[in-house]
């Protein structure tokens, strides 16, 4: 059975767009701008982590390129294996521009997946915080990385991402606050503003409203 059932698609985004014009008048100005988010979960998670760990700290145009390079280096139309990844080693990663870091964060991921530490066949069965404690068990993916993983992939609609560095811009832009807001603030002035079930499309108006994306 589904834990959380409230997922991006056009009536969800609708009608959670329409709560937060209700319940929140700074968020309306933002919302009445934007139109509907654009969130659209897809089903390709173990694609979505390794692109995310390659694109970690990149411009979006260095990390196109690498990850060109990174599935060049396979020879293959399909994404790669975990067991394809597992057969190159580390220099023959770095060579399509991954740090060494990246390169060792890649294979422990594949190596979890084969051994079954990360099972990307149940996510979907599990609450968001035990998404989040699965998938931090590979190295280098954090709650950060998770958050935006919940959200862009698997489309959970109720992800407040209080780490994130343009929503605690936004928020302190938004809010008029004479300082970077701590989570608990964060988690505050979503409480306060009724965000709940919705905080991920609240998040996704609060970076439209920097013009900015998703940002460490």
């Amino acid at each position: 059975m589904l834990i959380n059932n409230v997922l991006a698609n056009k009536q969800t985004l609708s009608a959670g767009s329409k709560h937060l014009q209700v319940s929140d008048p700074i968020l309306e100005v933002i919302i009445k701008r934007a139109g509907l988010p654009t969130i659209t979960p897809h089903k390709n998670y173990y694609q979505e982590l390794v692109e995310s760990i390659i694109s970690q700290q990149l411009s979006v145009k260095a990390a196109a390129t690498i990850q060109k390079r990174f599935l060049d280096l396979f020879k293959g139309d399909d994404f790669p294996t975990p067991n394809e990844i597992l057969k190159k080693d580390i220099e023959e990663l770095r060579a399509v521009g991954l740090s060494r870091q990246k390169a060792g964060y890649i294979q422990d991921l594949a190596l979890k997946v084969i051994e079954g530490t990360v099972r990307f066949n149940h996510l979907d069965a599990l609450t968001n915080d035990e998404v989040i404690a699965e998938l931090t068990q590979v190295k280098g993916v954090g709650v950060w990385t998770v958050h935006m993983f919940l959200i862009f992939c698997m489309g959970r609609l109720d992800i407040l991402p209080v780490g994130d560095l343009g929503i605690k811009n936004g928020i302190q832009k938004l809010y008029e606050l004479d300082a970077s807001p701590t989570p608990e603030v964060i988690q505050n002035i979503a409480t306060a503003n009724n965000w709940h079930p919705y905080e991920s499309i609240a998040s996704w108006y609060v970076w439209h409203s920097l013009d900015n994306k998703p940002a460490l």
